[in-house]
């Protein structure tokens, strides 16, 4: 059982990722591959994948010798080259702690490689970035658009939840049979884990290659991050990433999509309701809900009251 003890600063921090985080959907990937869980669903995909894997992606392997990884390497940048920058910036400290966690009881000294990284070599550090880089071009590059497709659903869902039924609700609902009590989010996990952000606040980042219970990362001087199942539940196959607007249409209603999509331009409220063929009080409802998720601005002039797009709309919809 895993709860997470979030005061009203930490609800007040809740944030979900706006955008995938390419070295944490690999690290779920990598995780993915190397179990033996849902062999009728992911048997083929798995044998692929390490048939498909590089040389150069070899050296990964160094790193989990008994299946947990070091914490270095759980970066949420939503870019590649950031995160393997922000790998590469980790405190010499904690790569060194690090290593020696993973590599205590394991027979035999680690490669002169993961050796090297624990001193701080040059090369070792390339050596690490290369092997990322490849991993990422070969397990995730194919599905990539796919990934960000199936994000931005997930963050439109989340949104609208949290909209219309409050944080509590959203958080509840991203976990099944997860339960939120006096400020205490517990889920079930095959181990034991008390964590209070104690106001560092919380970010979600939905992953599409992972089935199995939340994960938790707990950096010093940041956020908590909890990475949680979503998607498919499937292997993600390239080439399928269209019918954005198909998945939003069934996640938010025809209207509301339709609403968004035209308020890339400002509407009124009767302009809207004409465009759409709809009742006045329709667009209010439909609109009151866009405003409380963020995706539209309303002002009012004068007698109207003019709407539209966000930002944070604008990257829903991408348009």
């Amino acid at each position: 059982m895993i709860r997470i003890r979030l005061t009203v600063t930490d609800f007040a921090r809740v944030r979900f990722a706006p955008r995938p985080a390419p070295l944490q959907e690999l690290n779920v990937a990598l995780m993915k591959m190397c179990r033996s869980d849902d062999a009728l669903l992911f048997g083929r995909w798995r044998q692929r994948l390490l048939r498909s894997l590089p040389a150069t992606a070899e050296p990964l392997a160094d790193l989990v010798p008994g299946g947990e990884a070091p914490r270095f390497i759980d970066v949420f940048s939503d870019g590649l080259t950031a995160g393997l920058d922000t790998v590469r910036a980790s405190h010499p400290a904690l790569v060194r702690s690090e290593i020696e966690r993973v590599y205590a009881g394991h027979p035999g000294p680690p490669p002169l490689w993961i050796r090297g990284l624990h001193r701080g070599d040059a090369d070792a550090w390339r050596l690490l970035r290369r092997a990322q880089q490849a991993a990422f071009e070969t397990a995730l590059r194919p599905v990539w658009p796919l990934i960000q497709d199936l994000h931005r659903t997930e963050f439109s869902r989340y949104a609208l939840t949290a909209a219309e039924h409050g944080t509590a609700a959203a958080l509840a609902a991203l976990v099944p049979g997860s339960r939120l009590h006096d400020g205490v989010w517990e889920f079930g996990a095959p181990w034991e884990a008390d964590l209070t952000p104690g106001g560092r606040g919380l970010v979600l980042q939905p992953t599409f290659h992972w089935t199995g219970h939340p994960l938790i990362a707990d950096p010093p001087d940041g956020p908590l991050f909890l990475t949680y199942p979503s998607g498919p539940g499937l292997p993600l196959a390239p080439g399928t990433a269209g019918g954005t607007d198909d998945a939003l249409a069934r996640l938010l209603g025809r209207t509301r999509l339709d609403i968004l999509l035209l308020l890339a331009e400002e509407h009124t409220t009767s302009g809207l309701a004409r465009r759409l063929g709809v009742s006045n009080a329709t667009v209010s409802a439909h609109t009151a809900t866009l405003r409380e998720a963020g995706w539209i601005t309303t002002v009012r002039a004068g007698r109207a009251v003019l709407h539209r797009r966000s930002a944070l709309g604008g990257m829903l919809v991408r348009r």
